[in-house]
């Protein structure tokens, strides 16, 4: 008996294919529209996740300057002080921290042959590496010596080979930064997009006082990244750590820090929340449209019922019940939404698909969200369907039967 229903609205449904297949949009873009942006956002989150986990885990990074955002308070701000190596070297001496990588970083023109390109120039110790998650896939890294006499050597990430070398292997080559010629002694495995899309293959690493010295002519550094000793929390080398950059930065007690020590697995964190608060408003909206996919079914079936009046009064002048052409309507209404949610399932993850691609993120389909979508496409069709299959089911076999 249902399988005789089922074809009998499939056969009324194909006598009026463009407007059934008009009545599907409405699904189809609402199916689609939540399960590419759900897909999308989840392939958004674990690049955030891989690209701060790239950067090194278990690691904390201080900065000069304070961390809150905004105008300035009443009364103005303490000057932002730089920190030295000498800071970093006391940092050396915290139980707490098995590696300090100091760095600075300066925006240079790069040439090599008749190749050039601006790319970012990071000075940075033999412990930048390590500290970072860096792996010299060619050549080696920086030793002690090298960092302390300025030894004009450096290692580039991948974009910078692909821009200036091409497919020719840069160890040993020869560059210029500014007016500093340098050898290529490494080369870097690349890494790709980081977590707020930036490139993080274009940069090219010097021995720290080699940019200090020779390019900026300045003992500042920029950061200090620490990677903490193996079972010690994030939160307790935070804590030694402000409490020595205080004490040596001469800070009162009750004032508030002028530097700021951020946790990478804390910015992992955040960033995945904003990008899931996004990924629901935004799938939120798309899920608008499949109410106004239901709404339309409604407004198509009722239309439906209006021109097949005279059919549903021959029905049920020869014995037809009610309920049996309730069954037949909301039947095609069902029919209708699922054919909309199954296209809808294959469009979204397609554009999904496409749009991980083209954004060089996972492509990770969530099969309780399509399971979820789909099953809502049906539930649209019973909501929407039932009012219209409800008036057919109660016509007036007579006055049917008068309709022209």
């Amino acid at each position: 008996m249902i399988w005789e229903t089922v074809r009998l609205a499939l056969l009324a449904l194909r006598r009026n294919k463009l407007r059934s297949a008009l009545t599907m949009l409405g699904i189809v873009i609402g199916v689609a529209a939540v399960i590419a942006m759900v897909t999308v956002g989840q392939g958004s989150s674990r690049s955030v996740a891989a690209s701060v986990e790239s950067l090194g885990t278990n690691v904390l990074t201080v900065r000069p300057g304070s961390r809150s955002f905004g105008p300035p308070s009443v009364g103005g701000s303490q000057a932002t002080r730089p920190f030295t190596l000498r800071d970093a070297d006391a940092l050396m001496g915290l139980a707490v921290l098995s590696r300090v990588s100091p760095t600075v970083s300066s925006m240079q023109t790069v040439v090599a042959g008749a190749a050039n390109a601006t790319t970012s120039i990071t000075g940075a110790t033999s412990a930048y590496l390590e500290v970072n998650g860096w792996t010299v896939i060619g050549g080696r890294g920086f030793d002690t010596s090298e960092d302390r006499t300025s030894a004009a050597v450096c290692i580039i990430g991948e974009t910078v080979r692909q821009t200036l070398f091409g497919v020719a292997d840069p160890v040993g080559q020869q560059l210029r930064i500014g007016k500093v010629s340098c050898e290529v002694i490494g080369l870097l495995q690349a890494k790709g997009a980081g977590a707020f899309g930036q490139d993080q293959d274009d940069l090219i690493l010097m021995p720290i006082r080699t940019v200090q010295r020779r390019l900026l002519g300045s003992d500042n550094i920029s950061s200090i990244s620490v990677a903490l000793t193996p079972g010690v929390s994030s939160q307790r080398g935070a804590r030694e750590i402000e409490a020595l950059l205080r004490d040596r930065r001469r800070i009162a007690e009750g004032a508030p820090n002028d530097f700021n020590v951020s946790d990478r697995a804390q910015i992992a964190e955040v960033l995945t929340g904003i990008n899931s608060v996004l990924t629901g408003m935004l799938s939120s909206v798309a899920a608008v449209s499949l109410l106004v996919g239901g709404i339309g079914i409604m407004n198509i079936m009722l239309v439906s019922v209006t021109e097949r009046t005279r059919e549903i009064g021959i029905r049920l002048a020869i014995g037809a019940e009610g309920r049996q052409v309730l069954t037949q309507f909301l039947v095609e209404a069902v029919v209708l939404s699922l054919v909309g949610g199954i296209i809808g399932v294959i469009v979204g993850l397609g554009l999904a698909f496409g749009a991980s691609l083209y954004m060089a993120i996972p492509f990770a389909p969530q099969t309780y969200v399509v399971l979820l979508a789909f099953a809502f496409s049906a539930l649209i069709g019973v909501m929407f369907g039932f009012f219209p299959a409800r008036k057919a089911a109660r016509l007036d076999p007579i006055e049917a039967l008068r309709h022209e």
